[in-house]
């Protein structure tokens, strides 16, 4: 018998249909009277039929024609939402309307797996699985030691024995024992109690994030939970089931214990979930109607769930890969604007960063000679001021190799971290099945990856300061000997001029936002936590960062783009000339003032996909395997032959250069 979940004022309700031919009125009508039944004053009705509602799926918020047969509108255990006129939709239903409806248009069930080992993931991989590319699945060494260290609890509870999170209270209440009978009921009271958080939800792809990084620290088998468990997560992951997880209430010591223990709530059946299928609703409907059943926890199964600093480094993770992917492109932008304000390239010099050897330094610097004017590419632009009378530029172009090196090798250091923290055991107390014994220690506390997303937003930072002090340079008529602020008919129109200011604003804004938040430490749980690391706040905060400064450098390749008409019929470049094409094909000129923020928005967009390096990178390999061993790759942000291949890049041919 079909089945459908329906949604009335805050409820959800489960509607059998015994007749394919009934309609989708009739599915509202049902939905409000069964609501009216659970509720002693009607719900302020006195009956079904003085009720005027609207039917829309909870998927894409499409509204349903109330004559529409179920059998045909509707798939089994569908998810739909009853809007009673007069009401507004109810706050709870889905958190970010915009994000969510993207967000089921996008999302496809992938059919490629990751198979998870706690030794090896990445933190491109981890990305992946968050964007819903990946299922997951254990090795059979995992599964292994996942047993083994189970067997360890196993024989705990049989003796008896007196361990902490297993057979006591947590924190300060470690020194309570609890009866046998009553440790499954301790780890689901932890899972609530803990479940504390505050703010919006993590977006679906970082609470997949969340949830798949947790899985693979549970398959290192120090956590303790059962196999049997861990599978049934597993199936969770799969089914794209997210718990409702809000960003705000970690320390970051002992772990990121209110988003984890969010996120296992859902798991358990209790809170609520996203699925592609259903949006936002009670946790129980969505398992179900995805045929899965809520996680029975075990004794010490809850801690094992919410004990670790995946939260931290699951950001972390994002904040790595999106500034990695700005950081290479910032070159090309910055590259695209010295040839505007017809800048020199001798600042490039290969001999000049060999004596300053610094791995960041050397490869932007490479990276500039393979995007300017060269015998590989010559460029116009550079031969009409070959003969000019400037000996040096200003340091926001002729310091970029240095300014943007740095960010480079930061950048290299954080990946590093966060990697190691990908593949760590964070729980307490870890379980040594090699040695039948638990210990407690501190594994959880998340200074590590607190102090490196600090570090990364004050490194990653720069590049938007620098590229904001050329952005002014552009629109600077005494600057660039281009018109005022890149338009014609200056005062009638005003062109880049609060493009401009927008980047200055998110400049500022960046420059609180990279106060450390690791330096800060609150005592928590009656001084039994005394030390904390504060890392979600780092996390989340480094992320607001890298989004400021893409969101300047895509105002910088707007303005060296516009800077570009104004020296035509002269060309730049071939690369730079792609790089031009490419914000071409989703930008057009400015001719005259128009709305400047969805073409702020597309070029934004360009660099989230990496586009502008796709279109440049072939030819700054092409240069690169011209020039061995004059340059290499030096950093995890450059692109090695073995990428390309990988990837599947296509190199130009040497005429096409």
């Amino acid at each position: 018998m079909p089945r459908y979940t329906v949604h009335v004022r805050g409820e959800w309700l489960a509607v059998p249909c015994s007749d394919g031919q009934l309609t989708v009125g009739w599915l509202g009508r049902e939905a409000v009277r069964r609501y009216m039944k659970n509720k002693p004053d009607n719900g302020g009705f006195t009956s079904v039929d003085e009720v005027h509602f609207l039917v829309r799926r909870c998927k894409g918020l499409g509204l349903l024609d109330s004559e529409d047969l179920l059998d045909v509108a509707l798939e089994d255990n569908e998810f739909v939402e009853v809007v009673i006129e007069g009401d507004a939709m109810s706050p709870d239903f889905i958190p970010s309307q915009p994000e969510g409806v993207y967000l089921y248009s996008k999302y496809r069930e992938p059919e490629k797996y990751i198979a998870l080992d706690g030794d090896s993931l990445n933190t491109e991989d981890l990305v992946n699985l968050g964007k819903g590319h990946y299922k997951i699945k254990l090795t059979s060494t995992a599964e292994k030691r996942v047993q083994k260290s189970r067997e360890v609890i196993d024989s705990i509870i049989r003796e008896k024995t007196v361990v902490y999170g297993i057979t006591t209270g947590f924190g300060k209440f470690a020194r309570t024992v609890i009866p046998v009978s009553k440790l499954q009921e301790l780890q689901v009271n932890l899972v609530r109690s803990h479940s504390s958080g505050v703010g919006k939800p993590l977006s679906p792809e970082r609470c997949r994030m969340l949830l798949a990084l947790r899985i693979n620290v549970l398959a290192k088998g120090y956590s303790g939970i059962s196999l049997e468990t861990l599978k049934q997560v597993i199936e969770v992951f799969n089914a794209s089931c997210l718990s409702y997880v809000p960003e705000k209430g970690t320390v970051g010591a002992s772990g990121d214990l209110a988003p984890l223990s969010h996120l296992a709530l859902g798991l358990i059946g209790e809170g609520k979930m996203w699925s592609p299928k259903s949006g936002w609703a009670d946790a129980k409907y969505v398992l179900e109607a995805h045929g899965l059943k809520p996680v029975v926890l075990k004794p010490k199964e809850g801690l094992a769930l919410i004990n670790g600093t995946q939260m931290i480094t699951s950001l972390g993770c994002e904040a790595v890969e999106r500034a990695s992917a700005i950081a290479r492109q910032a070159d090309i932008v910055a590259a695209l604007t010295l040839e505007v304000l017809k800048g020199t390239t001798k600042a490039f010099d290969t001999d000049i960063h060999a004596v300053r050897p610094h791995r960041g330094q050397i490869e932007v610097a490479f990276r500039f000679r393979s995007l300017l004017d060269s015998d590989h590419h010559p460029s116009e632009i550079a031969e009409s001021h070959r003969f000019c009378d400037r000996v040096q530029d200003a340091y926001t172009l002729r310091c970029c190799p240095q300014v943007h090196g740095v960010v480079n090798d930061t950048i290299a250091f954080v990946k590093d971290i966060i990697t190691t923290e990908l593949n760590s055991a964070t729980d307490n107390p870890m379980v040594f099945a090699s040695r039948g014994e638990t210990i407690s220690g501190g594994n959880f506390h998340g200074e590590y990856p607190a102090k490196a997303l600090d570090y990364l937003a004050i490194g990653v930072h720069e590049l938007a300061a620098i590229s904001e002090r050329r952005i002014e340079r552009l629109c600077n008529p005494s600057l660039s000997e281009l018109p005022a602020f890149l338009v014609a008919e200056g005062g009638l129109n005003s062109g880049f001029m609060i493009a401009h200011c927008t980047a200055a604003a998110l400049v500022s804004e960046n420059k609180a936002l990279c106060h450390p938040s690791s330096v800060d430490s609150l005592s928590t749980s009656a001084a039994t936590e005394d030390h904390v690391s504060m890392g979600g706040w780092a996390a989340r905060k480094a992320l607001r960062v890298i989004e400021h400064v893409e969101q300047v450098l895509a105002i910088e390749l707007l303005a060296a783009c516009q800077g570009i008409e104004f020296l035509r019929p002269l060309k730049t470049t071939t690369p730079l000339e792609k790089v031009y094409d490419l914000v071409r094909s989703v930008v057009r000129p400015w001719i005259k003032d128009r709305f400047m923020a969805p073409d702020i928005e597309a070029a934004h967009r360009l660099l989230l996909e990496q586009k502008v390096w796709e279109v440049a990178v072939p030819y700054i390999e092409k240069y690169r395997m011209e020039h061995i061993p004059e340059s290499r790759p030096l950093s995890p942000t450059a692109f090695s032959l073995e990428s390309l291949c990988k990837n599947s890049i296509k190199i130009p041919e040497s005429e096409d250069l």
